[in-house]
């Protein structure tokens, strides 16, 4: 039930495969933060780079070296474990002196700085994410690869969620159908989040392949929501002129985060939304059950600041920007067929 090769693509596929993630090196995410910590507060912000090693298990890694509970460790969101990832987290600290952070090195973490902050710093609180990826072993038409970067630089992509929210063979969403039924038993905070998460995800991402596969995805429909580039901030359609607008991707077509109350799209965008994810009835009631309210997400996602070179051993590295929530490997879905060396590790 759950195939995410099912998901429909904005752009023909071209003739090329790629090896991702043979060295943690090849795939490099640097936070991009909206703020700097100020020196002064009750919260030590921390920055790593980190490698081999997923977020959760380091904040409470973190904790343990700070003598916190890791409820105390705050972070802006989770990051790849087969990867080389700078990021930030917080600890608070109220009356305390900066803890001794040598035992936290290792050959998976670096401490690169820490300085003092008056605020934690919570789940969302980014402005993007820099990457560097590094695709080798390249196979294919690989002379029609820059005209498809072109393409994706001016156009963007669909904003998919990856699917790294599924987990392993999809068994987030199973783990959500058994939520929703009751079935699961114990099941803590974070996990929840994590099913909860997925079941959304799911159903926007259908309502997003419905809409590449009536090619409305980068285009307004009647009764659209519009979402401003790079924010949460949304809003219905009310007829104006805004097709400039959306040319420039200043604005995007939204999709439903699923949850309760009723959502602001109408007529056939409401329709078409409607209809992408009925075969999720369970999902869906979940959903409205769980007490989530409804929001929205971009249905494309502009690729920033995009650059790329090969080398003479058929490798390409490629370099982007992406607003916080998005997903690397979506843009890779668009340009390649991508190999995960990782998960054969």
């Amino acid at each position: 039930m759950y195939d995410f090769n099912q998901l429909a693509r904005a752009y023909a596929a071209v003739p090329v495969t790629g090896d991702l993630k043979t060295w943690h090196a090849d795939f490099v995410v640097d936070e991009v933060m909206p703020v700097k910590p100020s020196g002064q507060g009750e919260h030590l912000w921390v920055q790593v780079e980190k490698k081999g090693c997923n977020t959760d298990w380091l904040a409470r890694q973190l904790a343990g070296v700070a003598g916190v509970r890791p409820a105390a460790v705050g972070y802006a969101g989770m990051k790849d474990k087969h990867a080389v990832c700078r990021q930030w987290f917080s600890v608070h600290l109220p009356g305390r002196p900066d803890p001794d952070l040598a035992p936290l090195e290792s050959a998976q973490v670096s401490v690169l700085q820490a300085r003092r902050h008056g605020r934690k710093l919570k789940r969302g609180v980014l402005s993007g994410n820099a990457f560097r990826l590094c695709l080798r072993n390249l196979r294919g038409a690989l002379s029609r690869l820059p005209a498809r970067l072109e393409t994706i630089a001016q156009e963007g992509v669909p904003n998919y969620f990856g699917e790294q929210r599924f987990g392993l063979g999809m068994r987030n969403l199973h783990k959500a159908e058994r939520l929703f039924a009751r079935s699961l038993g114990r099941c803590g905070k974070y996990q929840r989040g994590l099913f909860l998460s997925a079941a959304r995800a799911w159903l926007f991402n259908l309502v997003l392949s419905a809409r590449i596969e009536q090619g409305s995805w980068n285009r307004r429909l009647p009764g659209e929501v519009l979402m401003l580039d790079g924010s949460k901030a949304f809003f219905a359609d009310d007829g104006t002129a805004l097709d400039a607008r959306l040319a420039a991707m200043d604005i995007h077509p939204s999709g439903p985060l699923w949850g309760a109350g009723t959502s602001l799209a109408t007529q056939q965008c409401q329709d078409i939304e409607a209809a992408a994810v009925q075969a999720c009835p369970r999902l869906l009631q979940g959903l409205r059950e769980a007490g989530l309210a409804q929001e929205r997400r971009a249905l494309r996602l502009k690729v920033s600041h995009l650059r790329w070179q090969f080398t003479r051993d058929k490798t390409l590295i490629v370099e982007f920007v992406l607003p916080a929530g998005a997903f690397a490997t979506m843009v890779l879905r668009e340009l390649l067929q991508v190999r995960n060396r990782a998960s054969s590790r």
